[in-house]
Order: C-alpha cells, then sequence, then structure tokens
C-alpha cells in the first residue's frame, strides 16, 4: 500500500516567493506521519522557482504546472498538479458541489454558505444566483445542453433552473428526507435523485412528476450514477410496461451509493436488482468506469473497483489514506478522486471535493 504525500494547498503561489514555504507530509500506514517543508531559493530566468525540500523529502522536477516530490525512506513519489486559475470571491464558505457545462464555458457550484451561483468557467465571473431552495444545496450539475441546471437540496426538492435567466421552470417534491446527489438519463427528459429517505426516484422533467421509486433501501443514499450497460449483463425485465414518459432508461443500470455499507445496482428500466456488494464503511459516492465497471468511494478511504459481471469481489481495491473519499470522475483511462483529510483540507488525486470557499481549475 503505497504511503500518501499531501502539500499545502497553496504552494504554487507559496513558492513563487522568495524563501516562500510550503508544508508536506508523508502518511505510511500504520507508521507515524512524516512532516517537511519546501523552499523557494529564488526564481529562475525561465520563471521557475528554484525549490528544495527538508530532510527526508526531494524534489525531483518543477515546472510552470506541477512538482514532483519524493519520500525516498517510503518509497513514495507524487506529482501535484498547480492550478492555472484559482477562483475566490464567488463563496464565503465551503464549496459542497461544482459542474461545468458541457462547452467548458460555465459554472455551476453551491456551498455551505447557502448559495448556489452560476459563474464564467474562463475568469470566475458571476453570471446567475439561483435562489429557491430552503436550507443548504447538497448537489447541482448541468443538462447535457449546458443551458439547464438540476440541483438538490436538504429541503427534499429537486429543482431545474435556466442558466440564461436564473428562473426555477421545474420543481420536484416526492422525497421526506434531503436530496443528496442526482443524475440525469441520456439528454435529459428523466433524472434520477438518491435521497436521505432511503428512496431512489425516477422523474419526468417534461411533467414534474415521479415516474417510481427505483429502489427503497431503508438507508440513506449518499450518491447516484447512471450508465450504459454491456450487452452481456442481464438487468432483468420490468414486471409492469415501463411508463410512455420514460425516455432513455432500457439498457441502462443505477448504481447506489449507501450509507449502510452497501453498493447496489439496479436495472433502471426493469427495477430489478443486478448485484449487492458490501463494503468496509459507508459508501459516499460512486461512477462508472465502462458498460461493466465501476466505481465506489467510502468513509475510511478505500476506492473500490468493481465488475458487474463478476460483481462478489472487487477487482481492486485503493487505499491512499483513510481520509473519506468525497467524489469520483472518470478521466481520460483512468480517475480523479477526491478526498476529505484529516488535516481539515481536501486532496485531489489523479488515478478532493474542495473544502474552502475557493474554486481552483486544474
Amino acid at each position: 500500500m503505497a504511503a500518501p504525500l499531501r502539500i499545502q494547498s497553496d504552494w504554487a503561489q507559496a513558492l513563487r516567493k522568495d524563501e516562500g514555504e510550503a508544508w508536506l507530509s508523508c502518511h505510511p500506514p500504520g507508521k507515524p506521519t512524516l512532516y517537511g517543508s519546501l523552499t523557494c531559493q529564488g526564481i529562475g530566468l525561465d520563471g521557475i522557482p528554484e525549490v528544495t525540500a527538508s530532510e527526508g523529502f526531494i524534489v525531483n522536477e518543477i515546472n510552470k504546472k506541477s512538482i514532483h516530490i519524493s519520500c525516498p525512506k517510503e518509497t513514495a513519489s507524487s506529482k501535484f498538479l498547480a492550478p492555472y486559475t484559482t477562483f475566490s470571491r464567488i463563496h464565503t464558505k465551503s464549496i459542497t458541489c461544482l459542474d461545468i457545462s458541457s462547452g467548458g464555458g460555465l459554472g455551476v457550484s453551491s456551498s455551505t454558505d447557502g448559495s448556489m451561483k452560476i459563474w464564467q468557467a474562463s475568469n470566475g465571473e458571476l453570471r446567475r444566483v439561483l435562489e429557491g431552495h430552503v436550507f443548504d444545496v447538497n448537489c447541482c450539475r448541468f443538462f447535457p445542453s449546458g443551458l439547464v441546471v438540476l440541483s438538490g437540496g436538504m429541503d427534499a426538492q429537486l429543482k431545474i433552473w435556466s442558466a440564461e435567466d436564473a428562473s426555477c421552470v421545474v420543481t420536484f417534491k416526492g422525497h421526506k428526507g434531503g436530496i443528496l446527489d442526482t443524475d440525469i438519463v441520456d439528454r435529459g427528459r428523466n433524472v434520477v435523485s438518491g435521497s436521505r429517505d432511503g428512496t431512489a426516484r425516477l422523474w419526468d422533467c417534461g411533467r414534474s412528476a415521479c415516474l417510481g421509486v427505483i429502489a427503497d433501501c431503508g438507508s440513506s443514499i449518499n450518491g447516484v450514477a447512471v450508465g450504459a450497460a454491456d450487452n452481456s449483463i442481464n438487468l432483468g425485465s420490468p414486471e409492469q410496461m415501463p411508463s410512455e414518459r420514460e425516455v432513455g432508461t432500457e439498457s441502462k443500470m443505477l448504481l447506489l451509493a449507501r450509507e449502510d455499507k452497501k453498493l447496489q445496482c439496479f436495472g433502471l428500466q426493469s427495477r430489478q436488482p443486478v448485484f449487492l456488494f458490501i463494503g468496509s464503511d459507508a459508501f459516499n459516492c460512486c461512477t462508472f468506469l465502462s458498460g461493466f465497471l465501476m466505481l465506489a468511494g467510502t468513509q475510511d478511504g478505500n476506492i473500490y473497483q468493481l465488475d458487474v459481471r463478476s460483481p462478489r469481489a472487487p477487482v481492486q481495491v485503493i487505499h491512499r489514506s483513510g481520509a473519506p473519499v468525497l467524489s469520483l470522475l472518470s478521466f481520460r483511462d483512468g480517475f480523479i478522486a477526491s478526498q476529505g483529510s484529516h488535516m481539515g483540507e481536501a486532496d485531489l488525486h489523479m488515478l478532493s471535493g474542495w473544502s474552502c470557499a475557493t474554486l481552483s481549475a486544474l
């Protein structure tokens, strides 16, 4: 098990000043944490800082975009990416969720300051404030068009917003507990939500109606993900004829990350269970990598990779630290994971969530 390295979140800014310093640490499993520091010895003619590490750490490479650090004693190394821009004025408190439109032009984010905002992705300029939820907004995401936003809040409501004029065009009611995650089916005629009330529901956006309860787990559903199933996977058959208002649910899987340590998969149209996997702790998030591979992250820091065709044992379990895995995103040939930190910050791993009021683009 690799020992994870961590670094001060604003290291790139701190090390661009003469004698500027940034902390770093190595966390070998079952051993005391090793602490160290980086110091800027000056800025080269090419604009790249000359950085040295304290005893026990080595700076292998540094450029304007990244720094590569190693801890030889624990045979650990990590490459940290510098943000190319940072937006610090959008929110005043911790950011709970964010998404970028399909075209990359707009961002939407929610915060524990009670706000949800749309901003220009290029410069952080505020475009719209979306007001209407009572209490905190837990999740927000763009529809594929990039012109509409879906959100879910602690008020047990789902809302659809226009990104152009900030109007709330649809409100879904039916959950009896706060909504913790959502996903969009195909182009967005239907959406899915998971709630503290233990249910996952399918909704008809055109009629603002619930098309059915996909699952009633009896345990909080922290994360949901919709994915297209490989042809080899048996999703079962629906007991009743699906509504004509269901669009794009055929051959789709619904993955549920549950608080009771269970990861569950259903056929979205059939409503039939595909598998149930029990993990080491509460599952916080999940995502699909392909038509048969999926990922799920737990509160105790495990990332499980499962194959739907043989889900009894995980393909692999990745464990970088005991900090909770907060979100997972498929990226190129791998994935990005964010983890909370025992030190009150968040870590972002290329293979966290943001715990401050700053948005950084990598």
